[in-house]
């Protein structure tokens, strides 16, 4: 009776297993070692649903084409942002003639000039300009205004070489040294146009390497010869202005409507933008390696640089110290461009005095402090006089015009 009901049950066991629709195919590996003839079921890994890769591929693969793209492509925008704050002193050299007239006296802190940088950026280097803080995105007419790109740099080129003749005999004059400057030609460097130029205006009349040699009939030989001259006239006065065109030697008379300065409301203009003609003779050159920087925005530093070479002690007290602003011949400290860019710069190099032109425009000085934060100092100056007695007070050497014996 037993082995009946055993017998019952093995075949249904059997019927069950073999009427199910299911895989039994085993390896050898898969029988037990303990029971003879028991099989493991193995069920097949489902298969992944994979229909989002390619699609998300693609994106991956156009979104880092479009990034190398925009990266390489050039378009006409320009940053204005932080430079670089350098040594101005490992810049001089001075030949046998300098040498053989002056001691050159080494610095534990030197002064630095400072840059910015303003080249043309890819279309993704302006988008990151745009969300950058420190950085000015402008524009071709922003930029450029009227004149070519290749004609800016050779105006900044040529504003650095002045900036560094006037630097040297600004810091020589002081110094006690026989030099001397002078203006020369009232050339045309640029024009000042308006949004609607007037028919008689500047802008249409005349160009760019013209020479003005007379005004309302008065003689011209210097740009200085034409300034307490303009004073008498009013903007809307039409005047005879006589020239030289470019690159020839006729004269020619023009009638000119003066108008206001854009800088000034209260002084009247011809509507031009003279070359910086004026000439220097001094008694060695000091050679300013700027390599391929542009723009007078460094004569003040130059000057103070120059100074502290050429005098004993230490000129800014042995604090780092940096300084920016242009230079003109009777010592006054004009105003520059990209002061914001700038103080990043020299907040960056761990200078603590930041000398800056006191004729910025108030929103300028205040982003400059803002930028500058707690650690650096800066310190508005409006001519050189200013800049030495902020010097003093941190402890430098006191520069007097007898430093030299003759």
């Amino acid at each position: 009776m037993l082995s009946t009901m055993i017998a019952l049950d093995l075949t249904v066991t059997s019927k069950t297993v073999s009427d199910m629709n299911i895989d039994t195919t085993t390896t050898p590996s898969s029988v037990s070692p303990t029971v003879a003839g028991e099989q493991e079921t193995v069920i097949a890994p489902r298969q992944r649903n994979m229909w989002w890769a390619l699609p998300l591929l693609t994106i991956v693969w156009l979104v880092t084409g479009a990034l190398i793209a925009s990266s390489l492509v050039k378009i006409n925008y320009w940053e204005v942002a932080p430079g670089s704050a350098e040594e101005v002193a490992s810049r001089f050299s001075f030949d046998k003639n300098a040498l053989s007239q002056v001691t050159r006296y080494e610095t534990s802190a030197p002064i630095l000039f400072v840059t910015a940088y303003g080249s043309k950026l890819s279309a993704l280097d302006a988008l990151v300009g745009v969300l950058d803080p420190d950085v000015d995105v402008l524009n071709r007419e922003e930029k450029f205004g009227t004149i070519t790109p290749s004609e800016q740099r050779r105006l900044g080129f040529q504003a650095m070489a002045s900036a560094k003749q006037i630097a040297e005999y600004v810091a020589l004059n002081r110094l006690g040294y026989n030099v001397s400057i002078a203006y020369g030609k009232l050339i045309i460097e640029r024009l000042v146009c308006e949004d609607a130029p007037r028919p008689l205006s500047a802008c249409l009349q005349l160009n760019p390497g013209d020479t003005i040699t007379a005004f309302d009939g008065i003689e011209i030989p210097t740009l200085s010869d034409l300034m307490p001259i303009i004073a008498d006239y009013s903007p809307g006065d039409v005047v005879e202005v006589t020239i030289t065109p470019h690159k020839t030697t006729d004269s020619v008379t023009k009638k000119i409507e003066l108008m206001v300065s854009p800088d000034d409301p209260d002084r009247t203009i011809i509507g031009v933008w003279p070359a910086d003609t004026r000439t220097v003779d001094l008694p060695f050159e000091v050679d300013i390696d700027t390599d391929s920087i542009g723009g007078p925005s460094a004569g003040l530093s130059f000057t103070l640089a120059l100074l502290d070479e050429l005098t004993a002690g230490e000129l800014t007290g042995g604090v780092k110290v940096a300084a920016t602003g242009t230079i003109d011949g009777d010592e006054s400290i004009g105003a520059i461009g990209a002061l914001r860019q700038k103080t990043v710069a020299v907040k960056a190099s761990g200078a603590t005095v930041f000398l800056v032109p006191s004729a910025q425009t108030p929103e300028e000085l205040s982003a400059a402090r803002r930028v500058a934060g707690s650690k650096l100092r800066i310190v508005p100056v409006a001519n050189l006089t200013e800049a030495l007695k902020v010097l003093e007070e941190l402890g430098g050497t006191v520069i007097s015009n007898d430093a030299i014996e003759l």
